[in-house]
């Protein structure tokens, strides 16, 4: 059995790291990857209304949006897992959950924010509804477009978002170096360095 952590992931200095990430190539797949290490510790990033707000703002979909409340966390929460169980299926090349798809698509039939021309350039401010449904909407289109077979669950095991692999060849393996590749390599550095020094054996 799974353990839901409400706090942030931690550096490795011991601080809490509070910045969310946008390692996936689609605010779809980086919203649904805002639970993380799904299959093991369950990172939770929505563990309070500010943080849902700070990701809307940080991703770029808007530019400012009303303050959530506990109820749109939950709702927030509840679209982020038929994305990511939509996701998973096209990923695996199976059938679609019908629950999952109504929850997506009646997100993504709410209106969606809507830019606005300033003095001082574009500035999109929105609703939490208009805010999800805007997410809701980039699910939608990247299920239905021609980025499907570029996406890829990243290598590390205890990672488990979905990214967009542009990549020559498709060779990307991690969904960011940062987050995962360097980890992994220093991992596999470590393991070829022990293995070396071990004693052979008779």
């Amino acid at each position: 059995m799974t353990t839901l952590v409400l706090i942030n992931v931690t550096c490795q200095d011991g601080d809490v790291n509070l910045d969310h990430v946008f390692p996936c190539g689609n605010p779809a797949l980086d919203f649904a990857a805002t639970l993380r290490a799904r299959r093991s510790v369950r990172f939770e990033m929505f563990a309070s209304p500010d943080r849902l707000d700070a990701w809307y703002v940080e991703s770029g979909i808007v530019d400012a949006v009303a303050p959530s409340r506990e109820f749109d966390v939950e709702r927030a929460i509840e679209v982020r897992e038929a994305i990511y169980g939509l996701v998973s299926a096209r990923v695996a090349g199976e059938e679609y959950d019908r629950g999952a798809l109504a929850v997506v698509n009646g997100a993504a039939r709410k209106p969606a924010a809507t830019p606005q021309l300033t003095p001082s350039g574009r500035w999109t401010d929105a609703t939490q509804q208009e805010a999800l449904s805007t997410v809701a909407r980039h699910a939608v289109e990247l299920l239905s477009g021609p980025d499907v077979p570029l996406m890829k669950e990243c290598g590390n095991p205890e990672c488990t978002r979905v990214y967009i692999d542009r990549s020559r060849g498709m060779r990307r393996q991690w969904c960011g170096m940062e987050s995962c590749g360097n980890k992994l390599k220093a991992q596999a550095y470590r393991a070829r360095k022990k293995q070396a020094q071990a004693p052979a054996a008779p």
